[in-house]
C-alpha cells in the first residue's frame, strides 16, 4: 500500500449507510481547487473555519444542498488544506458526490490514510495515531479513558522523557569511541547506572500494565464454573439482569457456553456460562465439560460456584482442586456460595463469596469484588496503563537491552559494546512513537483504521 501525501484524496468519513447527513472529507494539496470544480459557487478560503452552503453539482446538474467547512493547513487534522462537506445521507447522494471528487481530480483515500498524514505532517506520533483506532472501537468508559489519555500524548511523554535522558548518555558513549585510543570516559557510570535503573523500572511497570490493559481494551474474561444444577445459568441471568441462559432443575441443562457481558466500575466483563463438571457417560455432555475446562483456562477470573444446601464443604475444595488442575493457576478463583439463605453461617469459610443467584442477593457485592480482583481501580488513577500489543512487545525488547547494558557495565566491556546496546534501547523505544521508521510497519498499524481516518 502506497501513500503519496502530494495526491489529494476524498473519503466518506462518517458510516456507510442511510442517514441524516454523511460527511465527506477531501484533503491534500489540491483540497481547495478540487472542491471548488463540484460547488456552485466560490469557496470562501480566505478565514477558513466558517460553515458555508453551496450546491453541489454532478455532470452539470445539481445533486445536493450542502454544506462545506474549510480548514487550512497546517491548523487541520492531517495538516494539509482540508475541506469537510455535509452532504444528505442518502446511498446514491454518496456515491455520485465520490465520483465527483474524484472527476476533479482527487483518489479515494486507503485505510488510515487521513491519519497516516496526521502523523507524517508531525500532528500526532505513532502511538498517538495508533490511540485514535482505539479511540473509534472502544466500548466502555475505562477503554475510553485511555485510548484518550494516550491520544492527548501522556504514554508519548513517557516514552520521549525516557529517550531524551538516555541519548544524553548515548552521545558521550559515543564520543568515547572517538577518543578510545586514550582510554578517557566521558560518560559517569555511576550515573548511568542510576538512570539505567529508573528506566528499567518504568519499562517493567508499563510491562506489567499490558495484562490489565489487554483486559480494559478487549474484555476481562470470567469464567462461571461448577457442578450441574449449582446455579450458574441463574447467576449468568442474575449478573446480566435478563434471561440470558435457560434454566433448568433437570442436571445437565446447559451442553455449551453460554456467553454476553457487562460494564462494572465502567471496564467490560466477558461472563462465560459453562456445562456443569461431572463424571458422565453422555458423550454430548463430555464434550461441553471438555469445554467448560477450555474456558477456564483461557478465562483471567474464574467464578466456582456450588450450591451450599447440598454440597459439602469437602467436596467443594476436591472440586475446586480439580478445576485448578485443569485451567491452571495463572488466574484467579472466587468461590461463590449459591443459597445462601440456607447456608448456616459461613461454613464454607471467610474467603467465600455468599449468594442467591434466584433472588439476586449478594450479586452487587459478587460485582464489586470482582472489580476489586481485577485492578478496576487502576483505571482511576492518572497512570500509563499500556493497551497495545505492539507496544507491549517493543517494550519487552526494551527491557532486555537495558539489561545488556547493566551486564555490560558490570562485566566492564568496552565503549563500543555499551553503545551498541543503548543504540537498541533507543530504537525499541523509538518504534513506539515512530522515531523509528520503517514503511511494512507504517503500512501495518494504518491499513487497519476504517476508511475516512
Amino acid at each position: 500500500m502506497s501513500y503519496l501525501i502530494e495526491e489529494t484524496i476524498c473519503a466518506l468519513s462518517t458510516p456507510m449507510g442511510v442517514g441524516g447527513i454523511a460527511v465527506i472529507r477531501i484533503t491534500g494539496p489540491k483540497a481547495f481547487d478540487v472542491t471548488q470544480q463540484v460547488l456552485d459557487r466560490p469557496l470562501q478560503i480566505e478565514h477558513g473555519y466558517r460553515a458555508q452552503f453551496a450546491r453541489l453539482m454532478s455532470h452539470s446538474n445539481v445533486l445536493d444542498e450542502i454544506v462545506a467547512v474549510v480548514f487550512k493547513g497546517p491548523n487541520s487534522y492531517t495538516g494539509e488544506d482540508t475541506v469537510e462537506i455535509s452532504v444528505h445521507g442518502s446511498l446514491f447522494i454518496q456515491q455520485r458526490a465520490l465520483e465527483a471528487l474524484q472527476a476533479a481530480g482527487a483518489r479515494l483515500a486507503n485505510p488510515g490514510e487521513y491519519t497516516m498524514r496526521a502523523y507524517l505532517n508531525g500532528k500526532m506520533d505513532l502511538s498517538q495515531a495508533e490511540a485514535v483506532a482505539d479511540l473509534i472501537a472502544v466500548e466502555s468508559e475505562a477503554s475510553h479513558k485511555q485510548a484518550l489519555h494516550q491520544m492527548r500524548g501522556g504514554f508519548s511523554k513517557q516514552i520521549n522523557a525516557l529517550r531524551e535522558q538516555l541519548i544524553e548518555f548515548a552521545s558521550l558513549i559515543e564520543l568515547e569511541l572517538d577518543f578510545s585510543e586514550e582510554d578517557v570516559e566521558f560518560a559517569d557510570r555511576t550515573r548511568l547506572r542510576a538512570l539505567l535503573h529508573h528506566i528499567d523500572e518504568v519499562v517493567s511497570h508499563l510491562i506489567d500494565s499490558f495484562a490489565l490493559g489487554n483486559a480494559i481494551k478487549n474484555g476481562i474474561p470470567v469464567a462461571i464454573i461448577g457442578p450441574p444444577n449449582a446455579g450458574k445459568s441463574t447467576l449468568l441471568n442474575s449478573l446480566l439482569n435478563e434471561d440470558r441462559a435457560i434454566v433448568s432443575a433437570i442436571a445437565g441443562t446447559t451442553r455449551d457456553t453460554v456467553e454476553d457481558h457487562i460494564h462494572i466500575g465502567g471496564v467490560r466483563f466477558n461472563f462465560i456460562d459453562t456445562a456443569g463438571i461431572r463424571d458422565t457417560t453422555d458423550e454430548i455432555e463430555q464434550m461441553g465439560i471438555a469445554r467448560s475446562f477450555d474456558k477456564a483456562r483461557r478465562a483471567q477470573l474464574v467464578l466456582i460456584i456450588c450450591d451450599g444446601a447440598s454440597m459439602a464443604p469437602a467436596d467443594l475444595i476436591h472440586f475446586e482442586q480439580e478445576v485448578k488442575e485443569a485451567a491452571g493457576l495463572d488466574k484467579i478463583y472466587v468461590k461463590v456460595i449459591n443459597k445462601m439463605d440456607q447456608v448456616m453461617d459461613r461454613l464454607f469459610g471467610e474467603e467465600a463469596l455468599y449468594i442467591s443467584a434466584k433472588e439476586s442477593q449478594g450479586i452487587e457485592d459478587l460485582k464489586s469484588h470482582i472489580a476489586k480482583l481485577s485492578q478496576v481501580d487502576r483505571m482511576h488513577q492518572s497512570e500509563t496503563i499500556v493497551t497495545n500489543a505492539r507496544h507491549h512487545q517493543s517494550l519487552l525488547q526494551a527491557q532486555s537491552s537495558i539489561h545488556s547494558i547493566h551486564a555490560g557495565m558490570e562485566q566492564g566491556v568496552s565503549s563500543d559494546f555499551l553503545a551498541v546496546d543503548i543504540r537498541k534501547t533507543l530504537h525499541h523505544l523509538g518504534e513506539i512513537v515512530g522515531k523509528v521508521q520503517a514503511d511494512d510497519l507504517l503500512n501495518s498499524i494504518f491499513s487497519k483504521f476504517c476508511i475516512g481516518k
